[in-house]
């Protein structure tokens, strides 16, 4: 399994801004640095063992290569999305992707004068991003450059050694290998033990290494990946609720529906009946490991302008 960002409007080489509304993403690092602004919702966001909860108006910073995880509080949860590779800001600090802030978010670093200027400028590169009016490259990609400054400038931070990456980079491989042995193997029993062995690890400390990096037991994971395949499923509508039990490595019917409800807090078929059709303005990705909402570029500017009055009253 590759893990990769899906993203309606890639435009500019190396830099990326959308708006996304978002149910879960499971664990998953990219290349680029990412900044993201809640609009609406809490989300629940978990950055390798750091556990957070945020709300609207409030930012999360993710470093490349450092291993995250979304979950929505409630329904979902909406936010502005900022990605960048490090490759683009290295002509200029030419250590930028060793360089790691000390505290995820901005919001409770910074202070309130300087916050807000870093939020009016994630605001104005989007609107650039998403008119593309002459020139807009340049202004978007200058607006992105002045946050990175202030935030260097403002915030705590330290540079990681060659070695420190080369480690973070191995234990992420071995987190998304054991990503993969689970996704191909949930449909039926997924021992621990057999990826231990083609890890060449022993069995406790395999399972020692998925709960560190999954944030969970081993099992638990092997459980939210299945549910998650029940619920992609149920989503097309096409099958019966006993089939999507069998093929999602549930082998009792009626403990896959007690489970279920006491996980999302109603029935299989009542979830499948509130499941949202695919609409023109949006784009749902939903897989075994993401549930979200990609919008079209008018409707992104709709939203931007919603949140701009929102966050100016």
């Amino acid at each position: 399994m590759r893990e990769f960002e899906l993203v309606r409007h890639p435009q500019i080489n190396g830099l990326q801004l959308f708006i996304d509304t978002v149910q879960y993403r499971t664990p998953h690092f990219h290349q680029e640095l990412e900044l993201i602004w809640l609009a609406d919702g809490a989300l629940n966001v978990r950055i390798e063992q750091t556990q957070l909860k945020v709300g609207p108006g409030e930012m999360v910073l993710f470093h490349p290569g450092q291993l995250h995880e979304f979950r929505a509080a409630d329904k979902g949860c909406t936010f502005m999305c900022l990605q960048i590779l490090p490759e683009r800001i290295e002509t200029v600090v030419p250590a930028f992707a060793q360089l790691r802030f000390q505290k995820p978010c901005p919001n409770k670093e910074l202070a309130a004068e300087d916050y807000n200027r870093l939020v009016e400028w994630l605001f104005a590169a989007l609107r650039s991003y998403l008119q593309q009016e002459e020139g807009y490259e340049l202004s978007c990609t200058g607006l992105v450059y002045q946050m990175l400054g202030l935030l260097i400038c403002r915030m705590p931070h330290h540079m990681m050694t060659p070695g420190m990456l080369d480690g973070q980079m191995r234990r992420n491989s071995r987190a998304l290998r054991l990503i993969q042995y689970v996704d191909e193997n949930y449909m039926h029993k997924a021992n621990l033990a057999d990826f231990a062995s083609a890890e060449g690890i022993t069995v406790g400390y395999a399972s020692h290494f998925a709960k560190k990096a999954l944030g969970q037991t081993y099992q638990n994971y092997v459980d939210t990946v299945r549910f998650h395949a029940a619920c992609q499923m149920m989503a097309t509508g096409r099958y019966q609720m006993v089939e999507i039990c069998m093929a999602a490595g549930f082998s009792d019917y009626r403990y896959f529906c007690h489970a279920f409800q006491k996980r999302f807090g109603v029935t299989p078929e009542k979830y499948q009946r509130s499941q949202p059709q695919e609409q023109q303005e949006q784009h749902i990705h939903h897989s075994l490991h993401t549930l979200e909402q990609f919008y079209t570029r008018q409707k992104s500017l709709e939203l931007l302008e919603q949140f701009s009055s929102a966050s100016n009253k």
